[in-house]
This record gives structure tokens, sequence and C-alpha cells, in this order.
């Protein structure tokens, strides 16, 4: 009964993220294309009300988010997540009057099915409430780091599925930490007030990595086919939110035999994912037919 708050506000945070995320890439695609990180780019999504109406989206995703992470451990909540995938290939499926094939509705299966598995193999528990600079520190060091040196590489490759793969898996570890840093701030909400809150370094930390996870986000649209960067993007975050759920609120997971399950309904959801990323209906709501880059004549 204790996880069931958490849990309920993980899936509406992952059902209001499907939605942004249908909304946003429409908008994405919308705007002009170029090969290098354009600070432009957010002036031209500013200006798309679809864009705008994704941000509302995600504002609620983010509340919902808080509540679950203020009321349950952070390797519970993040790997909801995952059901984020098959949630927006079912909203757009809705929004374009169009139906899932059979095929789709399988890989929706087996992602749910492989998630619902993994977790009740693993039995998070645990919901530690302060975590300590000195724990902090080479966290927010190691993830900065492979976020710097993943959109690097991006950078360096072609648009393709490579970029969009580095630019997936930074964006993973950026909304994994922003996640543990949001876990941070709500109780320090909770446990100290409104004041704690607007002067502790965890609430500008995880608005600062947030911020940056959403341009991160908008690029890996633009770089490559979702096949590349969804992936990444998806199984990123919750493997990412573990290893911080478990060094940081010093949450625990089964262990021994129980690894073969974990590692079953891991492999279901990455089965899942992949053909979820490959169906024609998501190509359709991320690929436009002709992309139009910046200089390019209109």
């Amino acid at each position: 009964m204790h996880t069931l708050l958490p849990v309920i506000f993980a899936v509406c945070a992952a059902l209001s993220n499907a939605v942004a995320t249908v909304l946003q890439r429409k908008a994405a695609l919308s705007v002009p294309r170029s090969e290098g990180l354009r600070a432009g780019l957010m002036l031209d999504l500013l200006k798309r009300r679809i864009w705008l109406a994704g941000i509302l989206a995600v504002i609620a995703a983010g509340v919902c988010q808080a509540v679950a992470l203020g009321t349950g451990p952070l390797t519970i909540v993040q790997p909801l997540f995952v059901l984020e995938l098959p949630l927006t290939l079912i909203v757009a499926s809705l929004l374009m009057r169009r139906h899932l094939p059979r095929v789709g509705w399988v890989a929706v299966t087996a992602v749910v099915a492989g998630l619902g598995v993994a977790l009740a193999a693993a039995s998070p528990m645990g919901n530690r409430t302060h975590v300590p600079l000195d724990r902090w520190v080479p966290a927010l060091a190691v993830c900065l780091g492979l976020v710097v040196a993943l959109a690097l590489a991006a950078l360096k490759r072609p648009e393709g599925r490579a970029r969009a793969a580095c630019f997936g898996a930074a964006t993973a570890i950026s909304y994994a930490l922003t996640a543990g840093l949001m876990k941070a701030a709500v109780h320090i909400l909770d446990d100290e007030g409104i004041v704690a809150f607007f002067t502790a370094w965890q609430t500008y930390a995880f608005a600062a990595v947030g911020g940056g996870a959403l341009f991160l986000l908008e690029n890996a649209m633009q770089a490559g086919p979702l096949v590349a960067s969804q992936p990444a993007l998806t199984l990123g975050d919750a493997s990412v939110s573990l290893a911080l759920g478990i060094i940081l609120y010093e949450e625990h997971v089964r262990s021994g035999w129980w690894l073969l399950p974990q590692l079953l309904g891991v492999v279901m959801i990455a089965t899942g994912v992949f053909a979820l990323a490959r169906m024609p209906l998501t190509r359709s709501v991320v690929a436009p037919d002709e992309p139009q880059r910046v200089g390019d004549a209109p």
C-alpha cells in the first residue's frame, strides 16, 4: 500500500510525458534543422503553439513526478517511465486516428509485462530523504562528465543513428540526474518548508539540469531516427536512475538468483522498446518527409 501512491503518480507522469512527446516532436520537426547545437532552436519552438501545449504537459508531468519521488523510492518511480514510449504510441495513434497494428500491441504487452517482472523481482526498498554533499559531488561530476562527453561525441558525427543515440543517452543521464535532484528538493520542501526549498542548491540544480535535458532532447529528436534515440533514452533513464537510487539514497534491490528474472524483464522491455521504435506509426510521428535545414531555400 505504501508504494501505491508513487506508482499512480509515476504512471500519470509517464502519460503526461507521452502527450508532451507527441506534441513536442511534431513541433521540433516543423522548424529549420541544423548540424550543431543551435540556440535559436528554442526561440523557434516558442513560436509554435503545439510546442507550448507540450510544455504544459511537461509541467503536469513534473508535478506528478515530484509527488511520486516525494512519496516513493527513486528505484520504483523512474523505471515506471519506461511506459512513456508505449503510451506515446497509443496517444499518437488516437490523435492521428490510426490503429496500432497487432505487432504494436504485442510490443506494448512485452514492455508492460517486462517492467512488471523486473520490478517484482527487484522489489526496490528504502526511501532515504537526505543525501550528504560528499555523495552528491562525485555523482554530479560523473553524470555531467558523461553528458558532456556524449554531446561532444554526437556533434562529431553526421546526422543519423549514432548521433541520435549519443544525444539520447545524454538526455537519459540528464533526466535521471534531474529526478535524483528533484527528489532531494521535494524532501527539503516537505521537511523544512518553502524558504529552505528556494534556498537549497538542489532546487536550482534540478531546474538547470532539467532545462539542459530538454535542450538535448530537442536535438535528439532532430538528430536521427527514433529507433536510435528512444531505446537509449528509455533504457538509459531507468538504468542510471536505478544506480543513483542505490548509490545516493541507499535503496536496495534483490540480488542473487533474483537477478535472472530481473534480466528477463529487462530483455522483454528492450525487445518491446526496439519493436515500438521501428513501427511505421512511430516514424510517421517523428520523421518529416523532406527535412529543411538552416540556410535552405523555403
